[in-house]
């Protein structure tokens, strides 16, 4: 039988059709958290994807679709998370290698001592941003600075959820706001407007953000319990003294995933260097320490040193300070960390899969779209629709380029310049990515962190705030930029 044939024995999906799935993903996961609160992610959340996605499928072969045809959607679905589940992976093994050189106790060490409790929320919140602006990725930040601002929180008894939230709120800010990003350059292209413009645009709705995200942090900075801070600081920095001997040689490791970073090679590539620099710090300067660490007499230290950084690579490092606040900190990393994440990433892309291949994405998407009757009412259903497609497809680039290919000539109908979508895909598809803890953002920050996406969702003050700030635009008709504005505009560049 022709493509041709096959595709006309497929039903359109109905309305109900397509919300079933939807509905009972939404009923399974809200019994999920109700069960196992922050551990739902462990294995309860896999489970409610992979029964959504079989009532997805008995939907789709009751439209005409047979398996082969669901089984490629679904092996297209997840080879678009490919790039993703190498990331989380090889980040393991980074964080593995970091915390046995040394690099990731020297960033707490010299961190412990500059960042003041009060202000660590906010200032957390803006070198991330920083970071994140010159080398246009919010998972490298996460995944270097990050670990060590969670530690330098838990060695200061401060909320490591809030410390989290500031980190993804600087990162993401970051993130949108550099031309090296992914998504920054993903968003005007499918919109059909340029970078630079784009980025200009965005200002009027991420400067407002993150000004409020630091005004909250900075609150929730001042309002903290530091009483026992100055007691703990010594005891903890002598410990990391005797453990580690930090040292501005041990964060090499630091500047080598920066430089490739800023240089624009590949996340996977610069992480890889990344362990590899971490592995090489070890074996130079914590040769010792790496020995007895393995603590098997019978072995040659060479040997003991090579399976040392082996193990810190694909089952973590478990440090043995003394002090059981520091040992449970540093006792993380490896690519063993990251097997439930990958589980949770292939799950929902399973789900998403069978949404798209059978037409019940589209149909949900179609009868969104048929309730605008406005300007304000499609910047608004943007939003919307971009954060429902984070949620079914638990992919940020899909939930970019599906809604924005579809509501593009709905822009150019309404006479909107490009700028106009490629903003609000920003506003609402990156930045509530990390949101969504099956997504594969949410659930690489949550897995790199070491901080559940439901602990820390509260305090991303940014990534909450701006979908508002955009509607809020959107609905008072503030910088709406018809499409004449737009090709003027255009010309005279």
């Amino acid at each position: 039988m022709s493509d041709k044939q096959k595709l006309n024995k497929h039903k359109q999906p109905s309305l109900l059709d397509a919300l079933a799935p939807v509905f009972a993903l939404i009923a399974m996961l809200g019994t999920a958290v109700y069960l196992f609160s922050s551990d739902s992610s462990s294995g309860a959340n896999q489970i409610a994807l992979i029964l959504a996605a079989c009532i997805a499928i008995l939907i789709g072969y009751k439209n005409g679709y047979s398996w082969n045809e669901m089984e490629r959607g679904i092996i297209k679905s997840i080879g678009v998370a490919t790039g993703a589940l190498l990331i989380l992976f090889t980040v393991g093994s980074l964080i593995g290698t970091w915390i046995l050189a040394g690099t990731v106790p020297t960033m707490i060490y010299y961190g412990m001592q500059i960042l003041h409790p009060q202000y660590f929320y906010a200032a957390s919140c803006i070198l991330c941003a920083v970071v994140a602006i010159s080398i246009g990725s919010s998972w490298t930040v996460a995944g270097t600075l990050g670990i060590a601002l969670i530690g330098i929180a838990s060695a200061m008894g401060l909320d490591i959820n809030i410390t989290a939230g500031a980190i993804i709120s600087g990162a993401y800010f970051g993130d949108k706001m550099s031309p090296l990003s992914d998504t920054t350059n993903l968003a005007p292209a499918v919109a059909g407007s340029d970078i630079f413009s784009h980025i200009k645009y965005m200002t009027w709705t991420t400067v407002p953000s993150i000004i409020i995200a630091l005004i909250v942090f900075t609150v929730l900075g001042l309002s903290a319990d530091v009483a026992s801070f100055n007691s703990d600081l010594d005891n903890t920095l002598l410990l990391l003294e005797e453990t580690y001997q930090p040292g501005l040689h041990l964060l090499i490791p630091l500047l080598v995933v920066l430089f490739f970073a800023n240089k624009k090679m590949p996340a996977f590539p610069t992480v890889i260097l990344g362990t590899l620099a971490g592995a090489i710090c070890a074996a130079i300067f914590q040769f010792d320490n790496v020995v007895s660490y393995v603590n098997e007499d019978n072995l040659l230290p060479i040997v003991a040193l090579i399976k040392g950084i082996w193990i810190a690579m694909f089952d973590g490092y478990v440090a043995t300070t003394g002090d059981a606040v520091l040992d449970n900190l540093l006792s993380r990393g490896g690519m063993s960390s990251m097997v439930t994440t990958v589980w949770l990433i292939l799950c929902a892309m399973t789900f998403g899969g069978v949404m798209e291949v059978t037409g019940s994405l589209s149909r949900l998407l179609e009868s969104i779209l048929a309730l605008v009757t406005g300007t304000s009412s499609l910047i608004i259903t943007t939003l919307g629709v971009c954060i429902g497609a984070n949620i079914i497809t638990a992919d940020q680039y899909i939930a970019i380029v599906l809604p924005g290919r579809m509501l593009k000539i709905e822009y150019q109908k309404r006479k909107l310049a490009p700028v106009n979508l490629s903003r609000t895909l920003e506003d609402s598809a990156t930045v509530t990515s990390p949101l969504i803890p099956w997504n594969t953002c949410g659930a690489f920050m949550a897995s790199t962190l070491g901080v559940a996406t439901i602990a820390y969702l509260p305090y991303a003050i940014f990534n909450l705030v701006c979908p508002f700030i955009s509607a809020s635009y959107a609905y008072f008709n503030i910088k709406i930029q018809p499409l004449d504005e737009s090709l003027q505009l255009t010309e005279g560049l």
